[in-house]
């Protein structure tokens, strides 16, 4: 019983978080910006920067 109901939560997370649900977060590589992903296919720009990526970037010459 107590292993059906511990099957029954992961699979309600796995399908959470596989749905097309709210937008994901992503670094854009080539400016460096971060944007979200909508599940309609849609980037939108947050006028945010990485800074881990802004210094990688840095250090190549």
């Amino acid at each position: 019983m107590i292993i059906g109901v511990l099957l029954a939560i992961l699979v309600v997370q796995y399908v959470a978080n596989t749905s097309d649900g709210p937008a994901t977060r992503l670094i854009d590589p080539a400016t460096c910006q971060i944007y979200e992903h909508s599940p309609g296919g849609v980037k939108q720009y947050l006028d945010e920067f990485d800074q881990k990526c802004l210094d990688l970037r840095a250090l190549a010459p």
